[in-house]
């Protein structure tokens, strides 16, 4: 049970039921319900936590987009292709110094960016459209506006905000329009709210606008913000599955141009139905209404009739089809009726239950925020079940079909621009706007850092072009161990054997590393129940263990939940979970698990204390925090952030940790957690080096941040970090200097070298980076299936003294050191510890473990 998600086709040994981390090897950009920018925060699970309801209050309505409500309302930023866009965050100064650094060999790079001309002196007028009666259809909306092209001429329309490329003669007018298909009649009150030329954040967005209207004009469906081709749509018949190639793109300012970035995604498409998967549960034992909710909550739904993806939230037992709701003129009518009148769609059954879904953001904005009502018999099931992620010939199967190469990528990227090219109406869009998209894909320098150096116990080895260390620890002897003198084994009778063959290849391959393992306590534990296992565990505690492992005989997250809460909460004992099958030999033969043996035995070193390796640290006195948070756990309202601290001292060869988690309602600011949490790791520094010793550095790398939340981390984290840094400051007489750096490495940028991957040290800062930004992009990893993808890194506050070239090269050295993996990650290694221990946290412990554990890698 101990797995961690480096590579899809390797075996898993972390200890979390749940996959968590770096997707070393996982498929290439596939969505599986939910948008490729928020796959790590908005899951397609299962809740049970959502009981059953009968009744809805009156804002309730039919699952149909709502009419706006009238006015004009203020607004942060505008709308890109139907969705939200923050305000441009400000962090580098005018006068700062150069962004690009020094260190590395000069290589030529591509990516998936193409330059896109403007004529820049055009000014873009923006109207407020305001339809009476209110249409509640956006598809309506759009029609009606389509049908006044003579008059308006070139436009960009979003559903509220109209732009025209030629300004009307008069400010306000009111146009009697009809939709031509569906009879539907609207008076359009539109009215000049604004202008803005190409050169601002207005022009930009007015040219993301115009590139989604490009990529209506191709055909494609819209599922969510993205567009895909469901003609190119491939099928996996064994399973039920199509996969429905996309595009994702966005056009932005970068250095000198206005840059499209476009990246080749894919959706997973159910052929089922949620009435479908309905009958089946019918027809399996146990609750049906409990089974169904938990089968179908948390899941994303496409809708026939409409294709628009929904979030299913609970399930509505004492409403059906036949019931009755309020449209918005007053007028009722049942769910049948509606969906008769409206789309032409007859339902089936009358009887069926409802599926409960939420607002979506644009209907928010829109002034509407209850809940909406789905019928399961409409609505196609999307993305995979847990079950079907465990399945390894599926997941398969998918990559087969995901998991693009560089040179097929590249092609496909190829084959796009000339289709946007090439296609009539796709051009036309283009020659009304004065818009020109370059052929060329476009071509970044960059550089590839040194290879790091390994630093072992008495030994020092290159990282080596892949920058993977594995075979290493034949021949070295890891940096530091500590002996494992007292501690138990907990296993169950049918799987002692494999238990005991297992130990001794472990305590085998311990020796040869340094690491000294002495015989354990055997426990056995009576049966396979929950309690049984923890009855042992507190025997085991009562002993006063090292550690405890504990061999389980499959994956129960209930039993390893009552597992990891008593030990970490009740007893402050490091424990190491292991499934059965994991240590069972491979053809009875005991040689096969060496590897196996190797990867838990480090794991083990450190969750005592122990260091595997290291890397030369040119830095002393140096504090490296990681912080990221876990919002989708067993308590949907709670926000888990979690803060991780590597220490180094000067003359002390080995680095100290510590880890804090704080909990937050859903929504609540986490700045101050942050603050507060920094000096307890400053106080736990003081606490390992002497009260006379303080960090002169302090790195903070800053995960789980999106472009909407950067205003909020530049304006209240860092300004709470650094007051309260003052307090201690002004208590000690020590000043910090203090650098954050934000790491994201959910993006849509490609690096190609030639038609490969570049190798790990590749460094990417100029072309393709932002102008108000300090940032740069880090291939990190060796990639040998599929494409890589960098991380990107954005310094919005430095006093480190360092220039932005040993910025780069230090974080590199940073993502050598995860001790879940013989090789570098794609982010910082103390992002995936706070990843680790937040996930751990949420899903199965609920809060703060016991003190005892602070300076420890339990959660790995």
């Amino acid at each position: 049970m101990d797995r961690d998600r480096h590579s899809s086709h390797k075996r898993k040994y972390s200890d979390s039921p749940e996959e968590n981390g770096n997707s070393r090897h996982k498929l290439s950009a596939i969505e599986t319900g939910e948008s490729s920018r928020s796959r790590s925060s908005a899951s397609s699970g299962s809740s049970s936590s959502a009981p059953p309801t009968s009744s809805r209050d009156s804002s309730t309505m039919a699952a149909v987009p709502v009419p706006a409500a009238g006015g004009d309302r203020p607004r942060r930023g505008g709308v890109r292709g139907n969705r939200y866009i923050p305000e441009v965050v400000v962090t580098r100064a005018a006068n700062a110094p150069s962004k690009q650094g020094t260190f590395g060999e000069l290589v030529k790079l591509t990516t998936n960016y193409f330059r896109l001309t403007r004529n820049i002196d055009k000014t873009i007028s923006q109207y407020y459209v305001e339809f009476e009666p209110p249409v509640e259809d956006v598809r309506q909306k759009f029609a009606l506006i389509r049908a006044q092209g003579a008059l308006l001429g070139p436009q960009i329309f979003d559903g509220v905000s109209l732009y025209l490329y030629n300004k009307l003669k008069r400010d306000e007018l009111v146009i009697e329009a009809k939709d031509a298909r569906s009879g539907v009649q609207s008076k359009l009150h539109i009215r000049l709210v604004g202008s803005a030329d190409m050169s601002c954040e207005k022009g930009l967005m007015v040219l993301n606008l115009l590139q989604r209207n490009a990529m209506r004009s191709l055909g494609l469906l819209q599922l969510g913000r993205h567009f895909f081709d469901p003609l190119a749509k491939i099928a996996v018949p064994q399973y039920g599955l199509e996969i429905y190639p996309g595009y994702v793109t966005s056009v932005r300012q970068h250095e000198q141009d206005v840059m499209m970035c476009v990246e080749i995604t894919h959706r997973v498409m159910r052929r089922d139905t949620c009435y479908q998967m309905m009958s089946t549960i019918q027809r399996q034992p146990g609750s049906f209404r409990d089974n169904f909710v938990r089968a179908v909550v948390g899941s994303i739904v496409i809708s026939t009739y409409n294709q628009k993806t929904y979030r299913i939230l609970d399930v509505d037992f004492g409403t059906t089809p036949a019931s009755s709701f309020t449209k918005a003129d007053g007028t009722s009518v049942t769910f049948m009726e509606y969906y008769q009148a409206r789309y032409n769609v007859r339902i089936r059954d009358p009887r069926q239950p409802m599926l409960v879904t939420g607002s979506s953001a644009r209907q928010k904005r829109e002034g509407f925020t209850g809940l909406l009502l789905l019928v399961p018999e409409l609505c196609r099931l999307t993305g995979l079940t847990k079950d079907m992620r465990d399945d390894f010939q599926l997941m398969r199967s998918i990559a087969d079909h995901t998991r693009l190469r560089p040179d097929r990528r590249m092609e496909q990227l190829m084959a796009f621009n000339e289709r946007l090219q090439n296609t009539p109406a796709t051009r036309e869009v283009f020659q009304f706007w004065k818009v020109e998209l370059d052929r060329r894909i476009l071509e970044v320098p960059g550089r590839i850092l040194e290879q790091e150096t390994v630093v072992f116990n008495g030994s020092t080895i290159p990282a080596g072009r892949k920058a993977e260390w594995g075979q290493a620890f034949r021949n070295n002897r890891m940096l530091e161990s500590v002996e494992l003198r007292r501690w138990a084994i907990l296993v169950e009778g049918s799987a002692s054997r494999c238990a005991s063959d297992f130990l001794r290849c472990m305590m085998e391959v311990a020796h040869a590393m340094g690491f000294r393992i002495s015989e354990p306590q055997y426990i056995a534990v009576r049966d396979r129940s929950n309690a049984a296992y923890t009855n042992s565990l507190t025997h085991a505690a009562m002993q006063d263990p090292q550690m405890v492992v504990i061999v389980v005989p499959n994956e129960d997250t209930q039993r390893y939940n009552a597992i990891k809460k008593l030990a970490c909460l009740n007893y402050g004992i490091p424990t190491q979970v292991l499934k059965q099958r994991t240590i069972t030999p491979r053809g009875g033969n005991i040689r096969s698990l060496m590897s196996v043996a190797t990867k838990v035995a480090i794991q083990m070193n450190c969750k005592l204390g122990g260091i595997p390796w290291t890397v030369k640290n040119p830095l002393s006195n140096v504090m490296v925090l990681g912080f990221d948070v876990c919002t989708k756990g067993v308590d949907k309202s709670k926000t888990y952030g979690a803060l991780v601290a590597t220490m180094y001292s000067m003359g002390i060869k080995k680095p100290t940790y510590f880890s804090v988690v704080e909990r937050r309602s859903k929504g609540e600011t986490l700045s101050d957690a942050i603050a507060v949490n920094v000096v307890k790791a400053l106080r736990t520094y003081q606490s390992a080096f002497g009260t006379d010793k303080q960090p002169q550095r302090i790195i903070l790398y800053r995960a789980g941040v999106g472009d909407g939340q950067l205003a909020d981390v530049v304006e209240h984290e860092l300004r709470a970090i650094k007051q309260h840094l003052q307090k201690v400051s002004a208590d000690t007489g020590h000043s910090f200097q203090l650098t954050v750096i934000v790491v994201n490495k959910r993006i849509n940028t490609r690096l190609f070298r030639g038609r490969e991957n570049p190798q790990p040290g590749t460094i990417v800062d100029d072309k393709i980076t932002l102008p108000e930004r300090t940032d740069f992009f880090l291939v990190s990893q060796s990639v040998m299936q599929g494409t890589a993808s960098p991380t990107a890194y954005n310094v919005i506050h430095d006093e480190s003294g360092l220039s932005i070239g040993q910025l780069q090269v230090y974080t590199y050295k940073q993502t050598h050191l995860y001790y879940n993996w013989f090789g570098t990650l794609a982010i910082p290694a103390v992002c995936q510890y706070a990843q680790k221990l937040a996930h751990l946290t949420a899903n199965h412990i609920l809060q703060q473990s016991d003190s005892k554990l602070d300076r420890l890698l339990y959660y790995l």
